[in-house]
């Protein structure tokens, strides 16, 4: 080997070679070991010659991309001071751009030897351990341009690659489960008919099933369990062609082209090495001490519930995260990211806003321009930081989730606190310069029920995860409306199917950010998981039917309505004022007309009030299970939705009768004409 450079790291094909790079702190002695195509027979051996920093590197003349390889790190086995290396475990390189082999549930894996507490395995594992495959990132993206959708006009589908696509009728069978199949035409024309700006992918990181759920024969379907931040997962690939990566970009730029964004759900608050206990793949053989959070005794902090946490405060780890990052921005170019876990990103170990991760976020001049997605809570102290995110964020918002599923399905909720979240949560995020869009509104996600599953489930049904139904959420706020899963009973299903449209109608119509859980379009139910995180499987896979499914022209036509209302796609926060001399771009009134007052605002059992918007935008909403009339305020108003597919909801004599449990928009007829007509409410108008 020549020495090569301690820059950039993993495996870098230059003009006369692959440049090998490993950041192994505390490690004596590197070695590279080359593997055929197969990645099951040994063909060469190396020492990394030359040690820069803790950066182990070397450059193999001749080699090219395709090679196969892995590295074996020599250094002390002191699980007590962090450390445990052991040689006879092959690990894949952090920096890994393509994985070759999975993961499997074998005690080769061990890096402790179970036999003999305290000491290394001595079993060599090369033959079964995942490698990493060189890669050849040239690309042509020919006149590939990010929509570069304003956060104020942003639309977000949270979908999985493989459950949006499997079952879908009009892709061939081999594009099923795939990439490709996110590409199709067939998939990127629903996402347009329902008006999405762009798609949040759950996990394509390579990720490994934990032991568990390999022995229940089951695997982690939504892949929070990651073995490469830099390879795309290849059970994603369809294998007609090209590679995992290649296939990964040409779904993008498909999207691009239909200016439709790609967002990530990244994972960089856990590996898959899970706890002391767990294998060894990777970082924890490489320089255990330096990439996770040990305490006193060496044993790993558990603030991610999966038995690490990566160790986000070191220079590395930092490098690490920002290198991946980037890599999927600039050379996937991807469109923003959704972190799971977030708060481990700002960890000191308290939650700081001005942490080194999140600073150099911050700072860096391609992802700060980005969409930056935070779910906001971890397990470990003080965990939920709601609303503490630094200016640029977006964060999903629990608060929003659990207020509208109350107010809805249940009571409790006052007129204020529902008026709350439907403006922003400005309590929670009008601060530090930041906009409206910085509240991810959601009703239904990935983790818990869905839309179906809300109104028809007073309880998870999860013992399909073999945990004895102890996984998952136990407060949804859920209510089945009678009958616990499904019913032949027409009664109860028309209050289930207006209660999900009132849900639906509030999210886009909230100011914020809406985020819609794939398949709530469609009518899709997990049988009450909610927690299906280890169902690859029709529980999961989105059942499409014949049509375009239950809610997909509803949805459609709230989102264009969204898009007719100044105030809610203009970025700022509302004042309740005159607007640049016009009108007040909120007012918010009682079913009798008048202005709310403070004892209207608190009182728990009014379920009904209305909102007016930009002075021609008016949104009625009725909680309570009987009809309410509203007096409209001067103007000529005209239906331009009703969530109620009868004839409840009617105008007569400046009133307006809105059907219980649904909510009805009108628009002043001066204000868009010849723009009235609407499948959901087609009753001649006087």
């Amino acid at each position: 080997m020549k020495p090569g450079h301690s820059y950039p790291l993993g495996a870098t094909v230059v003009e006369e070679g692959v440049n090998f790079a490993l950041f192994a702190g505390h490690a004596e002695r590197v070695e590279l070991c080359l593997y055929d195509d197969t990645g099951r027979i040994e063909t060469a051996r190396h020492d990394l010659p030359v040690n820069t920093h803790g950066v182990w590197h070397g450059m193999v003349p001749g080699l090219g991309a395709g090679a196969v390889y892995g590295y074996r790190v020599h250094g002390p086995w002191a699980p007590r001071d962090g450390h445990r290396h052991n040689p006879a475990k092959l690990l894949l390189d952090p920096y890994a751009r393509e994985v070759l082999g999975n993961y499997l549930d074998h005690p080769d894996f061990n890096g402790h030897d179970i036999g003999n507490p305290g000491q290394p395995d001595p079993v060599d594992n090369g033959a079964l351990a995942p490698k990493a495959r060189v890669v050849d990132e040239a690309y042509d993206w020919g006149d590939d341009a990010p929509p570069d959708t304003p956060w104020a006009e942003t639309v977000i589908y949270e979908a999985h690659v493989k459950g949006l696509t499997m079952r879908h009728p009009a892709l061939p069978p081999e594009l099923r489960g795939s990439y490709a199949g996110l590409a199709h035409p067939a998939l990127i024309g629903h996402l347009k008919r329902l008006g999405i700006t762009a798609v949040q992918l759950l996990p394509i990181h390579a990720h490994a099933d934990e032991p568990r759920l390999q022995r229940a024969g089951l695997s982690n379907y939504w892949g929070y369990n990651t073995l490469s931040f830099f390879a795309p997962e290849a059970r994603y690939w369809s294998g007609q062609g090209g590679t995992p990566l290649s296939e990964f970009r040409d779904a993008v730029k498909a999207l691009h082209a239909a200016g439709i964004e790609v967002i990530l759900d990244v994972v960089y608050n856990h590996s898959a090495e899970l706890d002391a206990i767990g294998p060894t793949l990777s970082l924890r053989g490489a320089d255990n001490k330096s990439y996770y959070v040990l305490d006193s005794q060496g044993e790993y902090e558990n603030w991610t519930g999966c038995g690490n946490v990566l160790n986000l405060g070191h220079p590395r780890v930092i490098q690490l995260v920002m290198d991946s990052l980037r890599y999927w921005a600039a050379t996937c170019r991807v469109d923003g990211f959704r972190f799971d876990l977030a708060p481990i990103l700002g960890r000191t170990p308290r939650f700081s806003d001005s942490a080194a991760l999140l600073s150099a976020i911050a700072q860096d001049p391609l992802l700060s321009r980005l969409k930056l997605i935070a779910e906001p809570w971890d397990i470990g102290p003080f965990g939920y930081q709601l609303g503490r995110f630094p200016p640029g964020w977006a964060e999903w918002n629990d608060q929003y989730r659990d207020t509208m599923r109350r107010f809805w399905l249940h009571d409790g909720v006052t007129r204020g606190q529902f008026a709350q979240r439907l403006a922003a949560s400005s309590d929670l995020f009008q601060h530090d310069a930041r906009k409206p869009w910085a509240s991810i509104n959601f009703v239904t996600s990935h983790d818990g029920f869905t839309l179906t599953d809300l109104t028809s489930y007073n309880r998870k049904h999860n013992l399909a995860n073999g945990e004895h139904n102890r996984d998952g959420h136990n407060q949804n706020q859920s209510w089945n409306c009678g009958v616990e899963g499904p019913t032949a009973d027409e009664g109860i299903a028309l209050v289930r199917h207006r209660a999900q449209k009132a849900l639906l109608a509030t999210l886009l119509l909230s100011h914020g950010t809406p985020m819609l859980l794939a398949g709530d379009e469609l009518g899709q139910s997990q049988g009450g998981n909610n927690n299906a995180y280890c169902q690859d499987n029709d529980t999961t896979w989105l059942d499409w039917g014949t049509g375009e499914g239950l809610h997909t022209e509803f949805i459609g036509e709230l989102i264009r309505l969204r898009r007719l209302c100044p105030a809610l796609i203009a970025g700022e926060w509302w004042q309740g004022e005159a607007v640049d001399g016009g009108f007040p771009d909120v007012a918010w009134f009682n079913p009798s007309g008048e202005p709310l007052r403070p004892h209207d605002w608190e009182d728990n059992a009014g379920r009904a009030l209305g909102v007016k918007l930009a002075g021609f935008f008016l949104v009625l909403i009725n909680a309570s299970a009987n009809q309410v009339p509203f007096r409209l305020p001067p103007g000529c108003w005209r239906v331009r939705l009703a969530s109620t597919e009868d004839r409840d909801s009617a105008l007569h004599q400046g009133e307006c009768r809105v059907a219980a449990r649904s909510l009805t928009v009108l628009i002043e007829d001066a204000c868009e004409p010849g723009l009235f007509a609407s499948p959901f409410y087609s009753e001649e108008q006087p």
